[in-house]
């Protein structure tokens, strides 16, 4: 296929690689001749003459490195971070290297997934063992040709050198390195040696994105591609009935209009006569299921809260007694809307299924798991499959599914063109997946002035938040504990929104030990604490939280913030979670203005490991506690006979730049193996929130969004 690609994303030959592997990761080299001391990289990158020799790493004459980055990269940092981590172990400046995103690539890279905030926490042995291993290699080449022991010999800045002084580049020896044995069990550096793990970087797409170079999904473009608008069901349980295309196929434009499944594709020249042809089209749709209404989900939710029939996910102790012999119980249910994502970049791909090949292009979190089900899908073979992956314009779990990429190939099959799915704002808040509401019921038990038992019950849309997650605090501190959980089965596609199972539930549960602090009459953050003090890390395999860095954290947030010594009007409100293995806690200061919040500061301290890129680490920290409290504050989504009651800005609410807060991040430091950054820092802003405006107005808030409670009204578009 001739492919007249007006990006710089081009498709790139992996078949080339050397058999050379260490813990799991296929390593090799294309490096040039010399990488000398005095070398000077060449400003201009596209001149340089590069070499493919390798999965990850590729290397021009005069030193300049490339490397690929294998994960998706939405927003998140890994296109910076994980070749920071190969660039580290290879021992070449930062200054020295190019980044450039790699492809699906099954063979040669590891769990190729946006998603859990696990990208650094897998890449972070593997990826520098890869960097280890290349550089142990080429020390290994330079020997042999010094006829010298190895051990006698290092490398730094790309620069190999013996014990008598003699020196030489990587390029000097890359071929010979090529044809050696893999060394095994390399040695990675200490983190006191580190020189570019642990020091700022700035993004690699940094000057692409402020400039508006072609970088995302939406500006992939091939030369004679028709684009595609699609109509889809406008309720969740109906279907079509019948379509009349006449009107849509008179647009200057349209070229054609297919039925695929319960859908229907306009294809056109341009985005705009797709778009337009789509809403020309005459459709009848019938309703061949139930059309929900988010009052019967109230109803249906509550119900499973009331009932004994729920899954028991985890229970230590005697709940029963513990309550039974109780001086006070305290409850309260906590209320949550499902939740669009709302990514900046509406949802894309492009999609040319030939003879030959499956060709993907576009913004996609799970690229693997997406070429597979269109492979199924088509009947085609995986191995047909190659997909390329842009930058994303946001993903927050919408994109984890691809059914977008899976309606492009689709498409493309039926028609035997080149084709690009674009979803308007409308498509994808109308027919999109979304985060499930839920709700949860928390009783606690106090004797003697302690909480002597706690019992949760969830009752969600879908998918059970909590079964996956029964090992977080307060399992383990508290004796008498059980955790339950049921769900409702509705047509309304539900999935992962960012921080999954705990963007709610951390609000929920950290709400509601403010309100057993203040029955206990202690502080709510030593509350916290001298329930941790319970936990016997070492004994208790059966929880997934370190007591003694959450204990740490908390303790760094308290200081931080000057905890309890506010002032001039100020209320703060606290809270902690672990999620995604990274403990978090955060202290939020409010000021009240005619009624409402107004969040001034954010203190939070974080234990996430090594922080590989401060940079981006506090970047991530700071967009997760923005998006946590806004949509605490202002997110809600509602259905009415199967149909989404909001579909663009102009009804849904969200956090403006006028309400932003100031967000100060500190990192408890240490030499653990780093954790997850892209989501811990939402679950705890929700709850340090509410505690805040309890402690300003005297309010439990129970339900989101809070702005609702406060002003006893429907959501104010325009406050």
């Amino acid at each position: 296929m001739k492919n007249k690609n007006k990006l710089t994303f081009s498709r790139r030959n992996f078949i080339r690689t050397s058999a050379l592997a260490s813990g799991g990761i296929l390593i090799g080299f294309n490096f040039l001749n010399s990488c000398k001391e005095a070398a000077v990289p060449a400003v201009d990158v596209s001149k340089l003459n590069f070499n493919d020799f390798n999965a990850f790493i590729k290397i021009a004459d005069n030193g300049y490195v490339t490397i690929y980055s294998p994960n998706p990269e939405i927003g998140q940092g890994v296109k910076t971070s994980m070749p920071m981590l190969i660039a580290e172990e290879l021992d070449v400046p930062w200054a020295h290297v190019s980044v450039e995103q790699g492809a699906l690539d099954t063979k040669n890279f590891q769990r190729q997934v946006a998603g859990g905030s696990q990208s650094i926490r897998f890449g972070w042995d593997a990826l520098r063992q890869t960097g280890a291993t290349a550089k142990q290699m080429l020390i290994n080449a330079a020997a042999a040709k010094w006829g010298v022991d190895a051990s006698t010999c290092t490398a730094s800045d790309g620069i190999i050198k013996n014990s008598t002084g003699d020196q030489l580049g990587y390029g000097d020896v890359v071929n010979d390195a090529a044809g050696m044995e893999v060394p095994e069990n390399v040695s990675l550096k200490s983190p006191k040696d580190y020189k570019i793990i642990g020091k700022d970087a700035i993004n690699v797409d940094i000057d692409k994105i402020i400039t508006g170079e072609p970088l995302f999904g939406l500006d992939y473009v091939v030369e004679g591609m028709k684009y595609v608008s699609v109509a889809r069901p406008p309720a969740f349980g109906q279907k079509v009935d019948t379509f009349d295309a006449t009107q849509a196929k008179s647009v200057n434009g349209v070229t054609d209009v297919i039925q695929f499944g319960d859908k229907i594709a306009v294809l056109a020249t341009n985005t705009w006569a797709a778009m337009k042809g789509k809403k020309a089209l005459k459709v009848e749709w019938k309703a061949d299921e139930n059309l929900e209404s988010t009052a019967q989900h109230d109803k249906e939710l509550n119900a499973i809260l009331d009932s004994n029939t729920l899954d028991v996910r985890r229970e230590d102790g005697n709940i029963k007694k513990a309550f039974a012999e109780a001086d006070e119980i305290l409850e309260r249910t906590f209320e949550s809307p499902f939740l669009p994502h709302n990514c900046m970049e509406p949802m894309n791909f492009y999609a040319n299924v030939t003879e030959e090949k499956v060709y993907l292009v576009g913004p996609i979190q799970t690229p693997a798991g997406t070429a597979n089900r269109i492979a199924s899908l088509i009947n085609r073979n995986p191995e047909d499959v190659h997909l390329e992956m842009t930058r994303m314009g946001g993903g927050f779990g919408r994109r984890l599914y691809g059914d977008f990429a899976m309606e492009a190939a689709e498409i493309s099959n039926i028609t035997k063109q080149p084709i690009k799915v674009i979803f308007s704002r409308e498509d994808d808040m109308a027919a999109g997946i979304y985060r499930p509401a839920i709700k949860y019921r928390i009783k606690a038990s106090i004797k003697d002035r302690k909480v002597t038992g706690y019992h949760l019950k969830e009752a969600a849309i879908n998918s059970n938040m909590y079964g996956l997650i029964p090992n977080f605090f307060p399992a383990g501190a508290i004796a008498n504990y059980k955790i339950e959980s049921g769900n409702y089965k509705s047509n309304i596609t539900t999935g992962a929104w960012r921080a999954p199972y705990t963007n709610f539930l951390a609000y929920a549960e950290q709400s509601f030990f403010d309100e057993i602090a203040e029955a206990l009459e202690v502080d709510p953050v030593q509350l916290r604490l001298d329930l941790l003090k319970n936990v016997k890390d070492v004994e208790d395999k059966s929880i997934d939280y370190s007591a003694e860095r959450m204990t740490n954290t908390i303790k760094l947030a308290a200081e931080k913030s000057n905890w309890g010594n506010s002032e001039n009007g100020v209320y703060q409100g606290f809270a902690a979670y672990y999620s995604h293995n990274t403990h978090v806690a955060e202290v939020v200061d409010i000021t009240m203005k005619n009624g409402v919040p107004s969040v001034e500061k954010v203190t939070v301290a974080v234990d996430c490991g090594i922080v590989v890129n401060p940079t981006g680490a506090k970047n991530q920290i700071e967009g997760g506690v923005i998006d946590g409290i806004g949509h605490a504050m202002y997110g809600n989504f509602s259905f009415e006979d199967g149909k989404p009651q909001d579909v663009n800005f102009n009804t849904y609410r969200l956090i403006r730049m006028k309400e932003t807060p100031i967000v100060e991040t500190y990192f408890v430091e240490n030499e653990l193996s780093p954790t997850g950054l892209g989501e811990p820092g939402l679950p705890p802003a929700g709850g340090a929130l509410a505690n805040a405006i309890k402690a300003a107005t005297g309010k439990i808030i129970t339900k989101q969004p809070f702005i609702d409670t406060l002003q006893n009204r429907k959501t104010d578009l325009n406050a």
